[in-house]
């Protein structure tokens, strides 16, 4: 079925230029003069700036090209318009909230909601997009929606024989051949299934996970950090908590691995591989970035930054629509049948029966790996794979980021949904958003195949 909807939207793309209604709004100023300054004075000075939440999360979100150091992510050529189709069976979908039924578009605008920015593509169109909480012009993080993009990269690498991902880290990584990765086969680092005790947890200053964010410039700097996080990877000793393969266990420092492998392959550092196989031919509206607050290290398990269109046109790559933004199929029908069945469901079903739900909130968000497989969605998920948290039984396919952001994708009924958010304090308890978004499109698109 995708590769029939893939020859249609071919066959149509040439008549597309002929309706496009794309146009910019007048430029609004995001912050003013003393707010910036306000925003910068407020940052943590005994802890990482992003324990924060409520207002000052919200702009930290926004604005983090202020506070750190980034590193592009290049664009070229003309920019691809995006064509709108504006759906107002969006925009009234009735969804069920504690304060009772709400329209969609009513309730990303309510107080109960922390959406900032999101935006929805059907076939290639713009059918919804509002910024309740942020200008369009704003490139805001990604968080850990990030983490698909190495996984992205070294599959077309992949394809190209230029890596066997069946083979070890250290059989390319050579000064990976005496440490706790060792070993371990690429794959299972694409599907987080490493079996290393490093999950993301930030509770001690003496954890794993921790201590590599320190590395990479992530954490809170105290005198145990190492240097940066490639010597953290060599000389770290991890304890091993499962074999390799058996279960999934979310870490972004396999993220950080896959990255390192990405620019071992290529002879130049991650952003710069990103810019040549990805964002270099997707007509984006703007380069992007990563940040980089420690030696120009791109944070790529989360330090993404973008605007939310040119992730729209990102998630066009993996639809039939992919010519609405490339000239070339940089995202092949195979690498679309991997995510969609190429998984092994038994990672996240070890995951679940290995986790005492009782009590977990919907978001999960606090328990590492847990938020790929919530009660709430465990129910139609398929599997985990190449970073993405979860494969439905309908075709979707989805990475979450912490405190609210989203991209979700579904070939099959080619729609992209991408959005941005941030917590309004440490026990928020909103429904999560993922759960919502299916829910409406379920309803506008129908939830079968």
């Amino acid at each position: 079925m995708f590769l029939v909807a893939c020859q249609q939207q071919k066959n149509a793309a040439s008549n597309s230029d002929q309706n496009i209604s794309y146009s910019k709004n007048e430029f609004i100023s995001s912050s003013a003069v003393e707010e910036i300054q306000g925003q910068l004075r407020k940052l943590p000075k005994d802890n990482i700036w992003w324990t924060v939440s409520g207002e000052d999360m919200k702009w930290n979100n926004k604005n983090l090209h202020q506070i750190f150091p980034t590193v592009n992510v290049y664009r070229n050529g003309p920019v691809k318009p995006l064509e709108k189709n504006l759906m107002n069976e969006i925009n009234i979908s009735q969804i069920n909230t504690p304060n009772g039924s709400m329209t969609f578009e009513s309730f990303i605008e309510s107080d109960q909601s922390t959406v900032m920015g999101i935006v929805i593509a059907h076939k290639g169109k713009i059918v919804f997009e509002s910024y309740p909480r942020m200008q369009e012009h704003e490139k805001p993080i990604y968080w850990s929606v990030s983490k698909i993009l190495p996984a992205t990269v070294l599959r077309i690498l992949e394809e190209r024989g230029e890596v066997d991902v069946s083979r070890t880290i250290d059989s390319y990584i050579k000064e990976l051949s005496d440490s706790s990765y060792a070993g371990i086969t690429i794959r299972n680092i694409l599907d987080m299934a490493s079996g290393l005790d490093c999950s993301d947890n930030y509770e001690t200053f003496e954890s794993c996970y921790y201590l590599y964010s320190m590395s990479i410039g992530d954490g809170f700097r105290t005198e145990a950090a190492e240097d940066n996080p490639y010597d953290f990877v060599i000389n770290t000793k991890i304890d091993r908590e499962v074999p390799q393969g058996e279960i999934f266990s979310y870490s972004g420092l396999d993220t950080f691995v896959l990255g390192w492998l990405v620019e071992e392959i290529t002879n130049m550092p991650f952003q710069d591989a990103l810019s040549k196989e990805v964002w270099y031919h997707i007509g984006a509206e703007s380069d992007a970035s990563y940040i980089a607050p420690r030696y120009g290290i791109a944070i790529t398990h989360g330090g993404f930054l973008a605007k939310m269109r040119d992730m729209v046109r990102l998630g066009l790559l993996f639809t039939p629509s992919y010519q609405t933004v490339s000239d070339k199929q940089i995202i092949s029908n195979s690498h679309i049948d991997l995510i969609l069945n190429g998984g092994n469901p038994k990672l996240m079903q070890n995951l679940y029966s290995k986790v005492n739900f009782q009590g977990v909130p919907a978001s999960a968000e606090a328990v590492p790996g847990i938020m790929a497989i919530s009660p709430l969605n465990v129910s139609d998920v398929k599997h985990n794979v190449y970073q993405w948290d979860a494969v439905y039984e309908n075709d979707d396919f989805f990475k979450g980021g912490w405190a609210g952001q989203g991209l979700l994708i579904n070939p099959t009924r080619d729609i992209v949904a991408v959005w941005t958010g941030y917590k309004k304090n440490d026990a928020h308890d909103a429904r999560e958003m993922r759960t919502i978004v299916r829910e409406v499109l379920n309803n506008v698109f129908g939830n079968s195949q």
